[in-house]
């Protein structure tokens, strides 16, 4: 392929339309990688602390080239929409598997977690490690490569429906993805600190993977009420923390003092 070639492909976003195409599909891509740095934080979490960037890079790095990879499959990916067979009368079709597959698996992780985490006390085999239950690095990545691929047939499908260049829509999902490279770890950091942050996400995880399991049964639920679901508790969350850090250290009222010169005329002889 020449230089030429390659400009060509960029001539598109020589129209404001373009440009505020990427800029709405970016913005729709980062809110849709929210579920990837949620289960990314958490994943990522069981691990050593030395091991957790790294882990993260390489999560975010695959999820990427699925998507790209996806992306350049369109037609692939548009011909998974295709009924299979027909059960309980409803058409199955390869993405509706793909959904309900990755939709339990998040809710046998989520209740697994959650579980293990509120009710299972920590041996100490766990604590010599670091933590509770401690997982391994290909583990790790194995399962974020099983959500990978959920949530970029996800992301990619939304990308085909906004817009119908394919230069837009590889640049969109690039900007998204290194829009989570830089907050991924602030954010699992901030999740793995707060117990109770790490509930929320994981009942947000819960959340998804109803959300997942239903859309892979034919019930299309819109996401930005589970999103705004959450968003509100997190507000909560995060107003309930700041009040506990002032009631950690209390403000002291001192006694009232009366006047030196009225106590000593009021006192008795």
């Amino acid at each position: 392929m020449s230089a030429l070639d390659v400009l060509s492909h960029f001539e598109v976003f020589k129209t404001a339309d373009a440009w505020a195409s990427l800029a709405t599909l970016t913005g729709l891509e980062i809110v849709l990688g929210i579920d990837n740095i949620v289960f990314l934080s958490l994943t990522t979490g069981k691990l050593p602390k030395s091991q957790q960037p790294l882990a993260r890079r390489v999560g975010l790095s695959l999820a990427l080239f699925m998507r790209l990879g996806l992306l350049f499959t369109i037609t692939w990916v548009m011909g998974l929409k295709a009924n299979l067979f027909t059960l309980f009368d409803h058409a199955f079709s390869a993405r509706d598997l793909i959904l309900l597959g990755g939709g339990l698996f998040l809710l046998a992780k989520s209740t697994h977690e959650m579980f293990e985490r509120l009710e299972v006390e920590p041996s100490e085999d766990d604590e010599k490690k670091g933590g509770k239950g401690r997982s391994s690095f290909a583990w790790a990545i194995l399962q974020i490569v099983i959500l990978d691929i959920v949530f970029s047939l996800d992301s990619v499908i939304t990308a085909v429906g906004m817009a119908r260049d394919l230069s837009i829509m590889s640049t969109a999902v690039v900007l998204a993805v290194i829009v989570m490279l830089l907050f991924a770890g602030a954010i699992g950091n901030f999740v793995n600190r707060h117990p109770s942050m790490r509930v929320l996400a994981l009942s947000f995880l819960l959340l998804i993977g109803a959300l997942l399991v239903a859309e892979g049964m034919g019930q299309h639920i819109n996401k930005g009420y589970i999103y705004f679901a959450m968003a509100f508790s997190l507000a909560v969350e995060l107003i309930n923390m700041k009040l506990r850090t002032r009631q950690a250290a209390p403000v002291q009222l001192h006694e009232r003092r009366e006047p030196l010169s009225g106590r000593r005329e009021g006192a008795t002889p």
